[in-house]
């Protein structure tokens, strides 16, 4: 290729990533109006409206990623915040039953109508149910948080912190997908940090083994200010 296809491929690359810029942030944008108008209900809404800048439309490419080195615990896996269920259905498998929690029927609603003909259906399910008032019948040797911790404000984190620590089996992995650690105001997504993380998490026995940039993170403007953590529950 000539300097001169390689320079206006570039900057065709450029001119894309920028649209896809402004076309996220204005997904952002519009699911912010969206959830401030209806409250509780909002989430709901803006899966009945699909507005969802955070569904993939796939598995979360570092989570194919972590299955195909065969780093993740076997047993019962929580994703909560599951919508349309991607990543339950790519985890699902005769070592880990998981349960994909939401509190939309929309999203759920889509999740079992893209699983109902899956193959390892019977190695998951969709519960409908407030992650923190829901109390399941046993403890999880995993849980996945993909960017569910920066849907709550702040002042929320502590309780999320504490509920990792009821739902985790001791010596469970905690994995989280952190998002944006980029300077922002308000939310959702709030700003989050490795550290915000740690606060809520170390004092319930939680250290993290492993705090690694997410270099599959799905569109050029989440990377670099998207982080990868891995924790284990000593406690």
């Amino acid at each position: 290729m000539t300097t001169t296809n390689t320079k206006m491929e570039e900057k065709r690359g450029e001119e894309n990533h920028s649209s896809n810029s402004a076309t996220f942030r204005s997904k952002v944008e519009k699911m912010q109006g969206i959830i401030h108008e209806y409250s509780a209900g909002g989430w709901d809404k803006c899966w009945e409206q699909r507005v969802t800048p955070w569904d993939l439309g796939q598995p979360t490419p570092v989570v194919l990623e972590i299955l195909e080195k065969k780093t993740l615990p076997k047993g019962r896996v929580l994703i909560p915040g599951c919508g349309a269920g991607h990543d339950v259905i790519a985890i699902a498998n005769p070592e880990r039953y998981v349960v994909g929690l939401d509190l939309s029927e929309n999203a759920l609603k889509r999740a079992r109508e893209k699983s109902s003909s899956s193959p390892n259906a019977k190695y998951f399910e969709f519960i409908e149910a407030d992650f923190f008032t829901w109390h399941p019948t046993e403890k999880f040797d995993l849980i996945f948080d993909y960017t569910f911790f920066c849907a709550f404000e702040p002042r929320m984190r502590a309780s999320w912190g504490k509920r990792m620590h009821e739902l985790l089996k001791p010596d469970g992995e905690l994995i989280t997908l952190m998002w944006p650690t980029d300077d922002r105001d308000g939310g959702p997504p709030y700003k989050v940090s490795v550290a915000d993380y740690d606060e809520v998490l170390h004092p319930w026995g939680f250290k993290a083994t492993s705090i690694t940039d997410n270099e599959l993170a799905h569109v050029g403007l989440r990377r670099g200010c998207e982080k990868l953590g891995r924790w284990k529950r000593y406690l």
